[in-house]
């Protein structure tokens, strides 16, 4: 597959050359998609703005469970093999949780604690219904603040608008990324 528009070449804006530097670990060239991108400078920009990736009110396997739900229920093969090879091992992600969080009864692997099996129906949910019905919601209101079931909203939504970005312009899997099982 060929991706649909190539990456935008160096050299890049001051500003936009310091932000993907910030944003990658030293040696590892910038994202092809953070790259192809920045063919449209403001759209780079307010894109970044609106990422996540900071320190926010939930931890590294919350917010890593919701974004690999998210694109591996997208079938955003390059955005989900970037993040479990980036973050999978960081926050315990072996291959029954790499297989079950593309599969679509994820939620019912064995290999998922309650508090993860939450997360995982609430992703689900989102993904089927743009919503989340009363009873999921109680339930995540028990586990959860108020400013970190803000947080998960957005992180699924988000990582939604990030994977049709990628899967339309059909991007490549980074030489590092994990494939699907």
């Amino acid at each position: 597959m060929t991706a649909r528009i190539a990456p935008a070449p160096r050299p890049y804006e001051k500003d936009m050359e310091e932000t993907l530097e910030r944003l990658m670990p030293p040696g590892i060239e910038p994202l092809s998609l953070f790259r192809t991108l920045a063919c449209n400078p403001r759209v780079f920009r307010r894109f970044m703005a609106g990422g996540l990736l900071d320190k926010g009110s939930l931890g590294l396997r919350d917010r890593e469970l919701v974004i690999d739900r998210a694109t591996g229920l997208c079938g955003a093969e390059y955005e989900w093999g970037v993040h479990m090879a980036l973050f999978g091992e960081r926050v315990g992600f072996g291959a029954a949780e790499a297989k079950a969080l593309v599969a679509p009864d994820g939620a019912a692997a064995n290999c998922w604690s309650a508090h993860d099996r939450l997360l995982i129906r609430m992703v689900d949910e989102l993904h089927a219904t743009a919503t989340i019905g009363d009873a999921l919601w109680a339930e995540l209101a028990e586990e959860f603040e108020a400013d970190q079931l803000i947080e998960l909203l957005v992180l699924t939504g988000f990582y939604h608008m990030v994977s049709f970005t990628v899967n339309a312009l059909r991007l490549a899997p980074e030489a590092y990324a994990q494939r699907f099982p």
